[in-house]
């Protein structure tokens, strides 16, 4: 089983959390390596909110799962993780990025880039396009964090986004994209261009 991070908007999306805990502890699909309510002091400084999460969560992961609610992308703490889980350095090397739309952004688009994912997870599918621009990435997923959309462009940063349904119907499903997210972290070649977030918006 691979070490996962699963990063979230803590006061509107725990529900989905610990339901994805739950489902997991059925399964036996991964082993937890996030961060919970209260295992971090919010009264820190933000430098040493992100040491923690960065040296101490992080570092044993190699796959986050990104739950994306409706006020996730305006989380400074979500964009630490995220920059984290991309930034390969020499004692935390980067992880393979999992991103799931839940069901109250009400979006079922999404993107397959690992080897096997389409026929897979979408069997039902057969009529696939491109995504070519910041403009169509923004509409087909309106709630996604901007350094998500940057990478989601980026051909070879490997970023696949699911629907929640799609996972919790078969843990087979979570478990190959879990699989396939670790396999392909090593090739990723993320975009980490955009400052990280300083405020919560």
């Amino acid at each position: 089983m691979h070490k996962v991070f699963i990063s979230f908007h803590h006061a509107n999306d725990q529900y989905y959390k610990e339901q994805l805990l739950f489902f997991n502890n059925l399964y036996d699909i991964f082993l937890d390596h996030s961060v919970d309510t209260g295992d971090i002091d919010d009264d820190l400084d933000d430098s040493t909110i992100r040491e923690i999460i960065r040296d101490e969560y992080l570092q044993d992961s190699t796959v986050t799962i990104l739950l994306v609610g409706t006020e996730t992308r305006n989380r400074k703490h979500v964009d630490w993780e995220i920059y984290s889980s991309m930034y390969d350095g020499r004692v935390n090397k980067k992880s393979g990025i999992l991103v799931v739309n839940l069901p109250i952004v009400n979006c079922t688009n999404h993107i397959a880039v690992h080897l096997g994912e389409k026929e897979r997870v979408y069997p039902d599918i057969t009529n696939w396009k491109s995504i070519d621009n910041r403009t169509e990435c923004d509409s087909l997923f309106p709630y996604m964090p901007p350094r998500i959309i940057d990478n989601l462009l980026k051909k070879d940063a490997k970023v696949s986004v699911v629907d929640w349904n799609r996972i919790m119907s078969d843990p087979d499903t979570l478990s190959f994209l879990i699989d396939a997210t670790y396999n392909d972290r090593v090739s990723c070649n993320y975009d980490l261009s955009r400052p990280m977030r300083r405020a919560n918006s």
